[in-house]
């Protein structure tokens, strides 16, 4: 790959993923403290990330991937993002705020299928050029965050109280824009099923459903599934939590979750040829449990270290449990349905679980409020308690496998 493209590539990851850190970190203390929404709202406006992975495959399956070149829908998608953006950024209220969150995800979450589908087309050797391209996407998510709390500070207490977060929305309406107009250089990208036949079957990945009937696949499908309503406690309250909690820069320390991201991701291939799938799956469940524990018994004093320890535990939570079961369902599907293999997991987790998660982690949150603020031991031990139940009927269910001897 000439060194123009690779450089174009990177900094369209950058992009992608500076903008989503640039503002999705952030949305739960700015709804609670500038928009005064409570707990079911704030999950309804978390909720929009999984109505946008749920339509997400439609806009790609058959559209984009029938009729127009990836890196021009990319292009269209981002410069509608950037007007959306700026709509959040004007919102007074709830009420004017949801109906954007929601048109802007529906728009942003298809760009994530599309930055990837550029990026692979130009590579002749995937499997080893990928990650060295996707990596720019987690710094542009680190970034983000150093920015808001380093060098425009917008999440201390005082700016908080002043409204400064909705800066953030300007923030990214400006990084999408940039990456609207920059799409419409990087190379060409025809679509791939142009001509062919694409049914709703196959946008769905409904092909997939028969791997259900092999019950390893099953139960790690239905744990993939439950492990995504903690993980939504993570993505909707943990920014809030640490700022309620008196916690200073509290988005920049939050990057330390994509450090420690970057750093498994390394580690995770060695893992997993030496302890196979199962114990890897394992690992990453049981950081979720042990996050929240520490979340909840932690503060921002004297309990500083485990709040950093739970934030930095995410590179195994995540890597752990969601990169190695990507891994795994690839290994199982073989070559024909890997795709739709991949897509039915995505909807599974992404669009059904997460959704549920957020709905759940709203009302929680709301039972614990108080005048002062939260009881937030009382809702990270639900999430904690939730993780370890999953862990026991996994543990206790799947047969361990060595996944090399599933691929084709």
């Amino acid at each position: 790959m000439p060194v123009s493209i690779r450089v174009r590539l990177c900094f369209m990851m950058f992009l992608q993923f500076f903008i989503w850190g640039g503002w999705f970190v952030t949305l739960g203390t700015f709804l609670g403290n500038t928009l005064g929404a409570n707990g079911n709202e704030i999950g309804m406006a978390f909720s929009t990330q999984s109505w946008g992975a749920i339509i997400a495959p439609f806009i790609i399956g058959l559209i984009a991937d029938r009729y127009f070149n990836a890196e021009r829908i990319l292009g269209v998608l981002h410069l509608l993002g950037a007007v959306l953006m700026y709509c959040l950024y004007t919102a007074e209220s709830f009420d004017s705020f949801y109906p954007f969150v929601l048109g802007y995800m529906i728009v942003y979450m298809p760009t994530l299928a599309l930055v990837n589908s550029v990026s692979f087309a130009q590579m002749q050797e995937p499997a080893k050029e990928f990650g060295k391209i996707r990596v720019w996407g987690t710094i542009g998510w680190i970034i983000a965050g150093l920015v808001i709390s380093y060098v425009f500070s917008w999440d201390n207490q005082q700016a908080i109280a002043d409204g400064m977060l909705r800066n953030t929305f300007a923030l990214c309406a400006i990084a999408s824009l940039l990456l609207g107009l920059f799409s419409f250089t990087l190379p060409a990208t025809p679509p791939k099923s142009f001509g062919e036949k694409s049914g709703l079957r196959e946008v769905l990945g409904l092909d997939a459903l028969a791997m259900l009937k092999d019950r390893n696949f099953l139960l790690f499908f239905i744990s993939s599934v439950l492990i995504c309503i903690p993980l939504a406690f993570y993505y909707q309250n943990a920014n809030p939590f640490l700022t309620e909690i008196g916690v200073e820069n509290a988005t920049g320390k939050m990057t330390l979750g994509q450090v420690s991201e970057v750093l498994f991701m390394l580690v995770l291939p060695v893992f997993l040829q030496r302890f196979g799938i199962k114990i890897t799956l394992l690992v990453g469940m049981a950081a979720w449990a042990l996050r929240y524990v520490l979340f909840a018994y932690g503060n921002a004093e004297s309990g500083m270290a485990m709040l950093l320890v739970g934030i930095a535990l995410h590179g195994i939570c995540y890597d752990f449990f969601f990169v190695s079961g990507q891994i795994y369902t690839n290994a199982k599907a073989g070559e024909r349905i890997r795709s739709a293999a991949q897509g039915m997991i995505t909807l599974a987790t992404y669009g059904v679980g997460m959704l549920v998660g957020f709905w759940i982690a709203g009302k929680i949150t709301d039972s614990f409020a108080q005048p002062e603020g939260h009881d937030w031991q009382q809702i990270w031990l639900y999430p904690a308690g939730f993780a370890a139940a999953v862990f026991f009927l996994f543990l206790f269910s799947f047969k361990n496998e060595r996944i090399g001897q599933h691929e084709h």
